[in-house]
């Protein structure tokens, strides 16, 4: 029976990215953030109870890339493709639900193909993920932003705009460039041939795991001063760090 726990945590997992999907869709971007952390979390917990079960296994490891396919992948996509509507439809709103009912919100951009490279970070994620499956050598670390801190990324996007509401980070982010620049980043950072720490600890040791612990405090210091405005800082500093890890273990 044990077995399969891993496995339902894994489910929740790809039945939060279905519920995002929906929300996305519906431009409720808010909502699909939320599902989208919620299925970013059993994400997580999934492979730690496996490892303090273990009960490890192929099966396991499929059915959490094509859970990640829905919830880091899809969702993401169709966010971008929201933005970028939004980015031709006359700026943010924000009141976004009375948006979403508004009909002509994706009649109106039918002849339009740019929404539609957000979908350029949904094919990206898929090749990530399936190159992870077949890739022994991402155990302790990762060839690539994972799909769900892509996922982070790109979902904080909206929370900013939602949150903040500041006029010069809206004209930022509701930027047309600006946002098919992060369109391209995302889709090279998710396949780039570069080597970043994974957040798993062996043991509790702070010396084995100083990088973890220190990303760990410094993301938590982030976010309670700059709230959603913290989590591409985050990334970024997720990237960098890694990269300074790697110069010095080169070293």
């Amino acid at each position: 029976m044990k077995k399969h726990i891993p496995n339902l945590i894994t489910l929740g997992n790809l039945f939060c990215g279905c519920v995002a999907v929906i929300f996305a869709v519906l431009n409720q971007l808010e909502l699909a953030a939320l599902f989208v952390f919620l299925g970013i979390f059993f994400d997580f917990f999934d492979g730690l109870v496996a490892r303090v079960l273990n009960v490890q296994s192929v099966l396991g490891l499929q059915l959490d890339s094509l859970a990640d396919m829905v919830t880091s992948g899809l969702v993401p996509g169709i966010v971008m493709f929201q933005l970028l509507a939004m980015s031709m439809s006359g700026g943010w709103n924000v009141d976004m639900a009375t948006q979403a009912s508004d009909a002509t919100f994706l009649v109106g951009l039918k002849v339009s193909p740019l929404p539609f490279l957000g979908f350029l970070i949904t094919l990206a994620s898929a090749y990530r993920l399936a190159k992870f499956n077949v890739d022994e050598n991402q155990v302790t670390s990762f060839t690539g932003l994972p799909t769900p801190a892509n996922a982070l990324l790109i979902l904080s996007l909206p929370l900013i705009l939602l949150h903040h509401n500041n006029d010069f980070l809206n004209s930022i982010i509701l930027n047309q460039w600006f946002l098919v620049s992060i369109t391209i980043l995302s889709t090279y950072l998710l396949n780039a041939n570069i080597s970043l720490f994974a957040l798993k600890f062996k043991n509790w040791s702070f010396k084995d795991n100083a990088l973890r612990y220190i990303f760990i405090i410094i993301s938590l210091v982030l976010i309670l001063t700059l709230q959603f405005l913290a989590i591409p800082f985050v990334i970024i500093f997720y990237v960098a760090s890694s990269f300074i890890s790697n110069l010095s273990s080169n070293k």
